[in-house]
């Protein structure tokens, strides 16, 4: 907690946002015995994903400048969970969230939303993240002077959370001693900002991007770049490798995670740990650290953990 916290006592629901605990995995795979696997359990967060960082970091920025305030309404295109921490912040500071998702979001996510009372506009489902994309764009050209278009997925507002955020926090929490960093790309902006910092602060760290091995998927929150609409904050020449994850091999591994480490975390989290995995069978010694985007909650539907892992 901040000076500023402790003065007045309690900290507000955005200052719980980030320092999530890197836990050790230990029973999903036989590690070499220099080979050390941390997740970064983004659940923890008071909106219950990794999106609360840039929704914050955004929100944040257009708050100082007066883009957005009481009598605003805050608009973007969201998978999901950046929608959801949006919508927290919103009946937190008291401003409207407009948001356009895709209409296969699952029925959890988009109760979050309602009970946060966000406005929501379902979007083709055939179309995913790029369909809600073209969506927020039309009605951000056609909005008046009361809308904030945040824009997620071109703001540098949300890789530099992940900068000044989650980068720092993984280089403390492994003592500067991480090797390997591996989380999927959706908006790209958790590997873009980890990335760069840990570049800056670790030399040599290798950057592993995880997306879905195929146009058609069933990883919700993680985008198939060559047939997807590219972020604008994307830089291609961040990660060191890329790795195409099949959605049945990450459902696997979800499996596996929660029945073998007690982590009760969502598919995406299933394809980043799929990808650490192949690096962790690559290297002799290291500590690679991957990010567990959500939890599992907001996936019970689906069924997931219905099947062998």
């Amino acid at each position: 907690m901040s000076p500023a916290q402790l003065r007045h006592g309690h900290p507000k629901v955005q200052d719980l946002i980030g320092r999530t605990p890197l836990v050790a995995l230990t029973r999903v795979a036989s590690l070499k015995p220099g080979v050390r696997l941390l997740a970064k359990l983004e659940s923890r967060n008071p909106g219950g994903s990794v999106k609360d960082r840039p929704a914050w970091g955004i929100v944040r920025e257009a708050l100082a400048d007066g883009r957005l305030g009481p009598g605003k309404i805050l608009l973007d295109a969201t998978s999901g969970n950046t929608g959801i921490a949006y919508a927290m912040l919103g009946a937190a500071l008291g401003f409207r969230v407009r948001l356009c998702v895709p209409a296969q979001a699952s029925p959890e996510r988009r109760a979050i939303l309602n009970a946060y009372g966000a406005e929501v506009v379902l979007t083709d489902p055939l179309e995913g993240t790029n369909g809600a994309i073209r969506e927020a764009r039309r009605l951000a050209e056609e909005g008046g002077p009361e809308i904030f278009y945040a824009d997620q997925y071109s703001n540098p507002a949300n890789w530099r959370a992940h900068y000044d955020g989650t980068g720092v926090e993984i280089l403390e929490q492994t003592g500067g001693e991480v090797t390997h960093f591996v989380a999927g790309l959706g908006t790209t902006g958790t590997l873009m900002g980890v990335g760069r910092r840990l570049e800056r602060e670790r030399p040599g760290v290798k950057l592993v991007a995880v997306q879905p091995d195929a146009s058609f998927h069933g990883i919700e929150g993680l985008k198939h770049l060559p047939t997807s609409i590219v972020p604008a904050i994307y830089d291609p020449t961040v990660p060191d490798e890329q790795m195409g994850i099949s959605t049945e091999e990450a459902q696997r591994t979800v499996r596996k995670l929660a029945r073998e480490e007690g982590i009760f975390a969502g598919i995406s989290s299933g394809a980043a740990l799929a990808a650490a995995l192949l690096v962790a069978g690559t290297i002799e010694e290291g500590a690679i650290v991957v990010v567990f985007p959500d939890g599992g909650e907001r996936y019970a539907s689906h069924g997931l953990w219905e099947g062998k892992p």
